[in-house]
């Protein structure tokens, strides 16, 4: 399981930092307006009274053009080879459709242009709630965590509920608490399985808890203002993260682990063919892995010289701790749980095979 930023404490330090730089708010889309200069894109919002400036992140890009209604291709080609032309029409389409929206800022950048009715559950909130119910869970143990540009994760084991897959090779139950604050995905509890003789995380996408960033409309005005959390807003997040307490103290479910134990088991039956190499190509073809991932999910699968689906999962597992990128990571560790569960259902309907049919 890849590592991110080393302690709590660190990551609560960046949390709380993070919560001091920030700033929302909701425009009016006609009070916007964006200027390229030698590569940047600075997007000035009018308040009334002044006129603060951002610098646009990569993030931001992507959700201004969709929400313009221009292709990214085009985008990123007047971004790069005709600027003036990007902000023409940025700002045409912004003052042709005007709409609210929400800006999250953070450290002199805009990252994340969002809907006026998106609910922020900020991750300083969330901590400060999961972290007190995973410190009194017996046996469970923050063992990852990290934040990135786009998410936080919490990655606990449970070192009391464990299981041998075959004598010597041990998994332990845990679970995967993540968010996006920039509207990149739902607050997710996700089943982990953490095998200790290789150190791998594997996420299954069954039995995943989810909630979506949706609220209640804002007040209409024609300029932009600076969001604060109103005392309903604050009521309504202390109900629902109540409700996130309550599904972290139940997220280590025994008789789930051991169905995925018994997946595991029986994925050890499967065999993926006399080729390895094809074995991977297909794999990679059909879950969209770039020529490092192939490698490096190669290099894993003829090494553990185990080349059963079960082989193939660890490899794809194994692989998330060469990658450099702790999102991409966890996506591979996801990947091995969907690896998972598509080979062993299609194994008990259509007997052996080499993999899943590419897409």
């Amino acid at each position: 399981m890849k590592q991110g930023i080393k302690t709590i404490q660190n990551l609560y330090e960046e949390l709380e930092r993070q919560r001091e730089a920030r700033q929302d708010l909701i425009a009016d889309t006609r009070s916007l307006k964006v200027n390229s200069t030698n590569g940047v894109t600075m997007m000035s919002v009018a308040t009334g009274d002044d006129v603060l400036s951002y610098r646009l992140g990569e993030i931001a890009h992507r959700q201004l053009a969709e929400r313009l209604g221009i292709p990214y291709k085009y985008y990123e080609r007047m971004r790069s080879e005709y600027p003036v032309l990007l902000d023409e029409n940025v700002n045409g389409w912004l003052t042709k459709n005007p709409e609210k929206r929400m800006l999250r800022t953070l450290d002199g950048r805009l990252r994340a242009f969002l809907s006026d009715r998106y609910r922020r559950l900020d991750n300083l909130e969330l901590v400060d709630h999961v972290l007190p119910v995973i410190s009194q869970m017996k046996g469970c143990e923050v063992v990852s965590a990290d934040i990135t540009e786009t998410h936080l994760y919490l990655k606990v084991i449970n070192k009391t509920m464990k299981s041998e897959i075959v004598p010597g090779d041990i998994v332990q139950a845990g679970f995967v608490v993540s968010n996006s604050e920039i509207g990149l995905g739902a607050l997710k509890v996700e089943p982990l399985v953490y095998r200790l003789i290789c150190k791998n995380g594997m996420i299954s996408k069954d039995y995943a808890h989810k909630k979506y960033h949706t609220g209640r409309q804002v007040e209409d005005t024609d300029n932009a203002y600076e969001l604060y959390s109103d005392e309903t807003l604050a009521a309504d997040d202390k109900a629902y993260f109540m409700k996130v307490q309550d599904i972290v103290s139940a997220a280590v479910d025994e008789a789930k682990f051991n169905l995925t134990v018994d997946k595991m088991r029986s994925a050890m039956r499967i065999v993926t063919g006399e080729n390895p190499v094809q074995t991977v190509e297909v794999l990679g073809d059909r879950y969209v892995l770039n020529k490092l991932e192939r490698a490096s999910i190669l290099r894993h699968f003829i090494m553990g010289n185990d080349f059963s689906h079960f082989g193939l999962v660890n490899a794809v597992t194994r692989s998330s701790q060469d990658v450099a990128d702790y999102n991409r990571a966890t996506e591979l560790e996801r990947i091995g749980g969907t690896l998972l569960d598509e080979g062993v259902d299609r194994a008990a309907k259509k007997g052996l095979l080499l993999l899943p049919a590419a897409a």
